[in-house]
């Protein structure tokens, strides 16, 4: 049986890239959308395409009971995952003062509900395997060292960072490792021109990171060859911090 990694939020940019990645190096892939699932749809098919079995799962990582009737239905047909992406994340940026209750808690619920949601109906089915496994966690610079009108979004990728190191002490004697990824300024559609003019400027290498060079971290941290590696959050910022 070939090994099964479900990658949250891979319907297009730096979801989309890691799913792709993943497929290339031999796992098949099951892609997870909130709302796109055209999109997420042709993923899947792109995947089929690399040789991969693939296919679509929707939910928002916000509804608990949902994620359980999905991923244990999922597990049920499929088997247990070898190893969970958690790429989905929410950004409501603004000064602040000028932050809303919603834009507050949606982006603190998408990355920290969201780790809780989507990993824990999976855990005890990874660890009956014993077979090891591996979870990958996309956290952001902004998580690393905080960054102005981003408070909320800040305080979310910290926070899962926090829970990355923990979840990696309880899981390390299971061969499961958890490790952190956290990119810079990448190019994808939701980088604004002016986000890039003025980010640019702060960036050593002087430019913007591709979706494909955070992707193949990702694909790196699931391989055998990073079988030692846990508990770390690895940064992709072209230099920034």
């Amino acid at each position: 049986m070939n090994k099964r990694i479900l990658v949250t939020g891979s319907s297009r940019g730096i979801g989309k890239a890691i799913a792709l990645e993943l497929a290339k190096s031999g796992f098949d892939v099951t892609v997870h959308a909130r709302s796109r699932q055209q999109e997420a749809e042709q993923v899947c098919e792109e995947i089929r395409m690399l040789g991969r079995e693939s296919h679509v799962l929707m939910f928002d990582v916000n509804d608990r009971e949902l994620i359980i009737q999905h991923l244990e239905n999922d597990i049920a047909q499929f088997g247990a995952f070898y190893g969970v992406v958690l790429n989905a994340g929410l950004t409501r940026d603004g000064a602040f003062p000028a932050l809303t209750d919603d834009d507050w808690d949606d982006v603190i619920s998408t990355s920290l509900n969201g780790f809780y949601n989507v990993l824990k109906p999976l855990m005890m089915p990874m660890i009956r395997m014993k077979k090891g496994g591996r979870i990958v966690t996309l956290s952001s610079v902004s998580g690393v060292m905080g960054n102005r009108g981003q408070v909320n979004y800040s305080a979310a990728k910290a926070g899962l960072i926090g829970a990355t190191k923990a979840l990696a002490l309880e899981l390390a004697k299971r061969k499961i490792t958890v490790n952190c990824v956290a990119p810079g300024l990448i190019e994808t559609e939701m980088v604004t021109e002016e986000v890039k003019e003025h980010a640019l400027k702060m960036i050593p290498m002087q430019r913007m990171g591709q979706v494909e060079e955070v992707a193949k971290v990702v694909r790196f941290l699931c391989s055998d060859d990073a079988s030692y590696i846990t508990r770390q959050v690895i940064s992709v910022n072209g230099g920034l911090i």
